[in-house]
C-alpha cells in the first residue's frame, strides 16, 4: 500500500520547505520531494552565496578607499579559489542544518523526481534512471514547489555560455566578462566581477535595465556602474557566439559589434518555472504562456486540493515571499486559520547591486497611474563614507506620496547601506504612514537613512 500523508511537497525549497515545517508544527505528517540540495535556488545557487560574493566585492571596494583615510593597503592578492571553497563549504553546513530541521520536525524526505500521478498520488523515481523501479505516496493535500531555473537563448553558441548557476561553479576570477541580461541578476552578477576586478561588459536588448523598477533608481544604477568602469551595451540584440582558436569566445550582435577574447560569457536573461514533466497534465493543471501556475489570492490552483507557491506563481519571486505564502498556506490547512493569507502589496526588496538598492511601494509611474495627483520628495547626495574620498558616488532617496494627507506609497533608495535601510521604512508603510510621521520622527545624525525624515 502507499503511504499516505497530510501533506506532499514537490519541492524544498525556501516555500516548500517553510510550508512542511509549518504544517508539521500543527502535526500533520509531511512528505517532501526534491531531486537536488536541500534549500533550492536561494540556498544553493541564489540569495546566500551571492550574498557572500557580494561581501567579497564590498570588501574590495572597501580596500580601494581605505587608502583614502589613511591606511596602506592593497587590495592585491584576492584568492578566488580560497574565497569559493570557504563559501562552498559554508552552503553545505546550511544544507546539513536543513536536513536536521527536516528530521527534528520529523518529516520524511524522498530523493528523487516527483510526478503527479492524480490529484493525491504522487511517484517519485530517481532522475537519472527513469527506468528504475517508482515509489508511489499519497497526500490529502498537494504543495507545488518546485521553482526556476535559469534560461538559456536559442541562438547559435548559446552553450558556450554559463548561466547564474554556472557562476557559481567558476574556480577562478575570469578576466573579460559578457553578462547578458537587464534584471537585477545581470546588475548583481556585474556588479560582483567588476568590483573583484574583471572587465565586465553589460549586454542589454532594451535602452535601460531594471525596468520593473523606479526610473530614479535604474538612472543612478546605470550612471554609477558606468562611472565604476562596467561597459553598458544597449539595445543591443546577440546574433551568435564563435570559439576562438585560443578557447575564448567571440560575440556577434545584431550591429555587427564584435566583442572579442571574451573567457565568461554569462546569461542572466529569465528564468523558467519547473513545471515540465511534473504530471500537471494529469490532474487538468495549464500553465500561463509564461509557464506560471495561476493560483487564487489563497495559493489554491484551479484544482481543489493542490497549491502552488513561490516562483512557479509568477508572483514576486522573492524568497521571503515564498516563505511567507507558504506558511500562511499551512496555517490555513492546519491550524484553522480559514482566511490566512499572504499580502502581496507594499512587499520590500532589495538588489544588491554595487550600489545596493532598496525598494517598497509603487514605482512613480505606477503611483501616478493609479492616484493621479502624486506629490514627491527626493534627495540626492554624498554618503559620508566617502566624505575623505576623492570619488564621490551619489546616493538617492525617494519618497511618493498620495491624496491631500500624503499617504506615503512608495519609498525608493540607492547608496550605501540601502539595503539595510528599507526594511524599518517597509514596516511604517504597511501601517499606512504618512509624510506627517516621517516628518514628526526625530532624525539619528550622520546618516544616510535621516534623509527619510528631513525631506521637504
Amino acid at each position: 500500500m502507499n503511504e499516505i500523508f497530510d501533506l506532499i511537497v514537490l519541492g524544498a525549497g525556501s516555500g516548500g520547505i517553510a510550508t512542511a515545517r509549518r504544517a508539521a508544527s500543527y502535526g500533520a505528517r509531511v512528505a517532501i520531494i526534491e531531486s537536488g540540495r536541500l534549500g533550492g535556488t536561494c540556498v544553493n545557487v541564489g540569495c546566500v552565496p551571492k550574498k557572500v560574493m557580494w561581501n567579497a566585492a564590498s570588501l574590495a571596494h572597501g580596500l580601494e578607499m581605505a587608502g583614502d583615510y589613511g591606511f596602506k593597503l592593497s587590495r592585491h592578492g584576492f584568492d578566488w579559489p580560497v574565497m569559493k571553497k570557504k563559501r562552498d563549504d559554508y552552503i553545505v553546513r546550511l544544507n546539513e542544518i536543513y536536513q536536521r530541521n527536516l528530521d527534528l520536525d520529523e518529516i520524511k524526505m524522498f530523493q528523487g523526481h516527483g510526478r503527479l500521478v492524480d490529484t493525491h498520488t504522487i511517484e517519485v523515481v530517481d532522475p537519472h534512471n527513469q527506468a528504475s523501479e517508482k515509489l508511489a505516496i499519497e497526500g490529502r493535500h498537494v504543495l507545488i514547489a518546485t521553482g526556476g531555473r535559469p534560461s538559456v537563448p536559442d541562438i547559435p553558441g548559446a552553450e558556450y555560455g554559463i548561466t547564474s548557476d554556472g557562476f557559481f561553479e567558476l574556480e577562478e576570477l575570469p578576466e573579460r566578462v559578457v553578462v547578458v541580461g537587464a534584471g537585477y541578476i545581470a546588475v548583481e552578477l556585474a556588479g560582483v566581477l567588476n568590483q573583484l576586478g574583471s572587465e565586465v561588459t553589460m549586454i542589454l536588448r532594451n535602452e535601460s535595465f531594471l525596468r520593473t523598477f523606479d526610473a530614479s533608481l535604474r538612472e543612478t544604477l546605470m550612471e554609477e556602474m558606468m562611472n565604476a568602469g562596467v561597459n553598458i551595451l544597449s539595445c543591443t540584440h546577440m546574433n551568435r557566439i564563435e570559439k576562438q582558436e585560443n578557447g575564448n569566445l567571440h560575440i556577434v550582435s545584431s550591429h555587427s559589434e564584435d566583442i572579442r577574447d571574451i573567457d565568461c560569457l554569462i546569461w542572466a536573461i529569465g528564468r523558467s518555472s519547473n513545471t515540465d514533466d511534473i504530471g500537471l497534465d494529469k490532474i487538468g493543471i495549464e500553465t500561463t504562456s509564461a509557464g506560471f501556475i495561476e493560483t487564487d489570492d489563497q495559493q489554491n490552483t484551479a484544482v481543489d486540493g493542490v497549491y502552488a507557491v513561490g516562483d512557479i506563481t509568477g508572483r514576486a519571486a522573492l524568497t521571503p515571499v515564498a516563505i511567507a505564502a507558504g506558511r500562511r498556506l499551512a496555517d490555513r490547512l492546519f491550524n484553522h486559520q480559514t482566511d490566512a493569507k499572504l499580502d502581496y502589496d507594499n512587499i520590500p526588496s532589495v538588489v544588491f547591486s554595487h550600489p545596493p538598492i532598496g525598494t517598497v511601494g509603487m514605482a512613480e509611474d505606477e503611483a501616478r497611474e493609479r492616484y493621479g495627483q502624486v506629490k514627491i520628495y527626493q534627495s540626492r547626495f554624498t554618503n559620508m563614507i566617502n566624505a575623505l574620498s576623492e570619488q564621490k558616488p551619489k546616493s538617492l532617496i525617494k519618497m511618493i506620496t498620495a491624496g491631500a494627507k500624503e499617504k506615503v506609497v512608495g519609498i525608493h533608495v540607492i547608496g550605501e547601506g540601502a539595503d539595510e535601510i528599507v526594511q524599518g521604512f517597509a514596516v511604517a508603510i504597511r501601517m499606512g504612514a504618512h509624510k506627517t510621521d516621517l516628518d514628526n520622527t526625530v532624525a539619528i545624525h550622520p546618516t544616510a537613512s535621516e534623509e527619510l525624515v528631513l525631506l521637504s
